[in-house]
């Protein structure tokens, strides 16, 4: 059932708190996982992704410019079954 953009706000910031904002491409990773996961939470979606599979096209979407760089992120809290909205 989509949601409320203020309830999807309050989501994905809640998420971005386990992904570290610093050195720089993290700050890039949140920005494009922000704006994915935002997306995968309205209405207009045609299939809902869970916050771990939004995480991981939001690294692979960043790859082409940072081949080498190790992306951080609360791993646990993104392989809980409660992150699966």
């Amino acid at each position: 059932m989509p949601q409320k953009l203020k309830q999807m706000r309050e989501i994905v910031l809640r998420e971005l708190e386990h992904i570290p904002k610093w050195p720089e491409p993290q700050g890039e990773l949140r920005m494009v996982y922000f704006n994915r996961r935002m997306h995968s939470l309205g209405k207009k979606v045609n299939r809902r992704k869970t916050a771990k599979e939004v995480l991981q096209d939001s690294i692979t979407a960043l790859r082409g410019d940072y081949p080498d760089f190790n992306f951080e992120y609360n791993e646990q809290f993104f392989n809980e079954p409660t992150q699966r909205e």
